[in-house]
């Protein structure tokens, strides 16, 4: 099994990964919050943690992946009035707050299949799994780090920071939080203002509450990550991800309610993905850039010049370190998606060249006997200097430049004027096998599908004139309702610039 590093954000290092029990791995990532639609902020880590699930088992592991779903207690404690986000949602929508959860956990599943991410071992709700956060609150309190205030339960972070290294995850200073903390709503009920909820009373008009040692209320949003990672993956589990946004509160949390409830600290390495920019500026509200998965998908954000196919995202977001801002643009999508058909061109062209296959072991790239020629040695090298990349912390950018430099050889063996020397058929079937375990085993990337079925095509193209005649008579609503509705079942408009519609099928 190889070696593989990756960057702590605990210690600021790279590790070399030992997993606690040999042959095994446990991954925990914070999942969504099922109060509305998915954005292209979320699209990151998933795929993110998704190439580190793929990695982890093509290194041979057995991967437990446990990504939970936050259907209640997700409330904002710098909001007015710490209100849950489920709840609150459901009341704009006129839904049950389990109808809600469904239609937006069924949306999130339906996005992340269309990027291609594995479904976790373990999907957990924090709805499912309220008795043990109550246990958790209970024995924190039993060891003096929480208290009860008016129904709510509140964990002492002073205390707690006598103690342990409270802020050291991301770098906080606890006297900096309490000088800089807001007056907000509620925080006099709290003995310091960093302290955080464990569990909140509801009042009276609260939709989602349950029973507890403290009178009728809800989760906080920390506690049920701590619960739920310890039940699957052990009090002590390998690897916790998430984006860097959740370094604080939330990790932060994580890491002092379950020290507490413990005795030790609950992840041996804490990766985070960084954030996105839209053109540069930060993602939000008040930009009016917060772009959602189905609008990326069908183009219909004011922001957008055209759909975005999930392969050209998945593409877009290898080609950055994980660890590297990233910033969308059309101009970016727009290169990411030349690139991705042309590097995938070359893999089709290198699978038809007929050759043994070199058989690998345990998963290895298999190398060649000997050098060959000039050219062979350019090329074994491009391939094996791949596994090292992968292995040091997730290099997939160096990766893909690699694969760059393999396509103009792959098209120059096609045409028979490769340039320094006929290649072994060992070096092909090395190049085969290395793009396969990259491209699809690794990365998770597949074709962008084409589609041969003459009705359905006979269908789409009707379609797509009747929307054009809509936009020719300026009739937008149904011009979008007909691109939006197509992509909500997978087919994928693109206005070309010569007024011509093109589209795909996932």
């Amino acid at each position: 099994m190889a070696d593989l590093f990756i960057y702590n954000s605990y210690t600021r290092q790279k590790e070399k990964f030992e997993s606690l029990v040999p042959g095994h791995a446990g991954l925990y990532v914070c999942g969504p919050t099922v109060s509305g639609e998915s954005h292209l902020g979320h699209a990151r880590p998933y795929i993110t943690f998704d190439i580190l699930n793929r990695l982890l088992i093509h290194l041979g592991y057995k991967v437990r992946y446990v990504r939970n779903i936050t259907d209640a207690g997700h409330f904002e404690e710098e909001g007015r009035a710490a209100q849950d986000k489920v709840a609150e949602k459901a009341k704009l929508e006129k839904l049950e707050p389990m109808e809600l959860v469904h239609k937006y956990t069924s949306l999130f599943h339906k996005f992340m299949e269309q990027f291609n991410c594995l479904e976790p071992a373990i999907e957990p709700t924090a709805t499912g799994h309220v008795i043990e956060q109550i246990s958790m609150i209970e024995d924190i309190m039993a060891k003096g780090y929480a208290y009860e205030v008016n129904g709510s339960v509140y964990f002492d972070v002073k205390k707690y920071a006598a103690h342990y290294p409270y802020g050291k995850l991301s770098g906080r200073v606890l006297d900096d939080n309490l000088e800089t903390t807001r007056e907000l709503d509620g925080q006099d009920e709290k003995r310091n203002k960093a302290d955080f909820a464990l569990w909140k009373n509801a009042p009276p008009e609260h939709i989602m509450r349950w029973k507890s040692p403290w009178g009728e209320g809800f989760p906080g949003w920390h506690i049920e990550c701590s619960a739920m990672s310890s039940k699957y993956l052990g009090e002590t589990f390998d690897i916790h991800g998430g984006g860097m946004d959740l370094q604080f509160p939330h990790h932060e949390s994580e890491i002092a309610q379950s020290t507490i409830a413990h005795g030790h600290q609950p992840v041996r390495y804490w990766m985070h993905n960084n954030m996105i920019t839209i053109n540069g500026k930060k993602m939000g509200k008040s930009y009016n850039n917060v772009i959602k998965l189905s609008e990326l998908f069908s183009g219909s954000h004011p922001l957008l010049e055209q759909a975005y196919h999930p392969m050209t995202v998945r593409f877009y977001i290898l080609q950055t370190h994980y660890r590297s801002t990233l910033d969308f643009s059309n101009e970016a999508l727009q290169a990411a998606e030349k690139a991705y058909k042309r590097i995938w061109e070359a893999y089709e062209t290198l699978q038809q060249f007929s050759v043994k296959t070199i058989p690998a072991a345990n998963n290895a790239i298999p190398r060649a006997e000997n050098c060959g020629t000039e050219l062979d040695s350019k090329i074994q090298q491009l391939c094996h200097e791949c596994a090292d990349f992968i292995c040091d912390d997730m290099a997939t950018a160096k990766i893909l430049a690699n694969f760059f430099e393999l396509v103009p050889v792959i098209n120059s063996i096609r045409s028979g004027q490769a340039q320094g020397g006929a290649v072994q058929a060992e070096t092909i079937a090395l190049m085969q096998h290395t793009f396969k375990t990259y491209l699809e085993d690794i990365f998770g990337l597949r074709p962008m599908a084409a589609h041969n079925n003459n009705k359905l095509d006979g269908v789409l193209e009707l379609l797509i004139s009747i929307r054009a005649d809509a936009k020719k008579k300026k009739d937008f609503a149904t011009s979008d309702l007909i691109r939006n509705q197509l992509a909500a079942t997978g087919i994928q408009l693109k206005d070309e610039k010569d007024g011509s519609v093109s589209y795909t099928i996932d």
